[in-house]
Formats: C-alpha cells, structure tokens, sequence
C-alpha cells in the first residue's frame, strides 16, 4: 500500500511541473540535444506466480528509484540504458503467509521511437529491447515453510517492452510516465537444489523528471 501512495504522489507532482516551469521556456528548440537523463520513481509489480518446492507462491510488488539515460541518434530515435538506482524488494507468500523475501534490481538496454517533431508537447514513445535483473538477499521466514533452508534465486534475463509519454516542460526539461513489460525466468534453488522456476514477467510503471543536453 505504502508503494502505491508513493507512486501516486510522484505522478501528481509529475502533472503539476508543466505549469511550474512553463516559464521556462525559450526560443530554443529541443530538436538536435543527443543526450536525455531521465530520473524517476516506479513500482514493479509481478503478473505471475513460481511455484517452489511444489508450492504456489504469491509474490508482492514493490518501488525503487530509477534512471534512465538516453542517446538520441536523431528527434525521433532513441538508445536508452534504463535500470533501479535501488533494490525492488519482495515478499514470497504461500497460503501459510510469509515464507521469504528477495531483493531484486533490474537494468536494461532498449531502442526507442518518439513519435512526433522534438518540440509536441506530448510526444509517446515506444520501445523494444533486452533486461537482466539480479537478484540478492535472498531470506526463509524463521517460522515459515522454508525456515531454516537456504534459498537461492538465480539472474533472470529476458525481453523487455516499453510504452510511454514525454511532457514537454521547456526545450530541456520534460516531464515521462512509462510503463515496461520484463519477460523471462530464473530457477529458484533451495539449500543448493531446483526446487522451482521463478517466472514473474513484472510489470514496471514508473514517473519521472527528465532534461536534455
């Protein structure tokens, strides 16, 4: 719940920037600026289940800090190296309640089109390329099914999707809601056996601030 408070006040504070920096403005142009730093917050969240050990398992979302860089081969063109500055951290929970917890911190390098001229106020953008996502702290509740057991989850590596908006502020600075799609697996091993296939194909939705140069 704390994550989802979150992400919706940095999507109002998202919304309300235009109005703030529109006097930001100049006769500048944003066509031709080749680089975009882009700094954000998003919450992941899984769209599917592992099983382990023979067990279905629910496994919740969390949020992170994000950041993206981006080189702009030309206005409408984009090759974007995008991942957490933090950890996701999620729960593993079974109809018995909590039985783990691991940490996970994706990164990522895609190819983008902006649709529209460099200076449309609001410019979508869509994206296809490849993520892998390391996983650590891996941890068995002390009084779960698992307690007592080492637990591993290995990198999962996979395809990534991406969907989104710019909200151009000024001729550098720019407001982006995005949403990205991860696909791939990993197995999951406890005391150093596969005891299941972690495949949890999340779902990033992410708000941010970013500025061209």
């Amino acid at each position: 719940m704390r994550s989802f408070r979150t992400l919706t006040l940095a999507l109002a504070v998202v919304t309300a920037v235009p109005a703030a920096f529109a006097q930001d403005a100049t006769a500048d142009s944003a066509s031709g600026k080749r680089v975009s730093v882009v700094g954000g917050y998003a919450l992941a969240e899984p769209t599917r289940n592992p099983s382990i050990a023979g067990t279905r398992a629910n496994v919740d979302g969390d949020g992170a800090a994000t950041l993206g860089i981006s080189y702009n081969i030309n206005d409408n063109i984009a090759v974007e190296a995008w991942g957490a500055a933090d950890k996701f951290g999620h729960r593993v929970r079974t109809a018995d309640g909590k039985v783990a917890s691991v940490d996970a911190q994706p990164y990522a390098v895609s190819g983008q089109y902006h649709f529209g001229n460099a200076d449309k106020i609001v410019r979508p953008f869509v994206g296809l390329g490849y993520y892998e996502s390391n996983y650590d702290g891996e941890k068995a509740e002390p009084t779960g099914a698992l307690a007592g057991q080492r637990i591993g989850v290995e990198t999962v590596k996979g395809g990534m999707a991406t969907a989104g908006v710019d909200v151009n502020i000024s001729p550098t600075w720019f407001a982006r809601a995005d949403a990205r799609y991860l696909q791939g697996s990993s197995d999951v091993k406890v005391d150093g056996v596969k005891a299941g296939e972690a495949e949890l194909n999340p779902v990033v939705l992410g708000v941010g601030i970013g500025a061209r140069f």
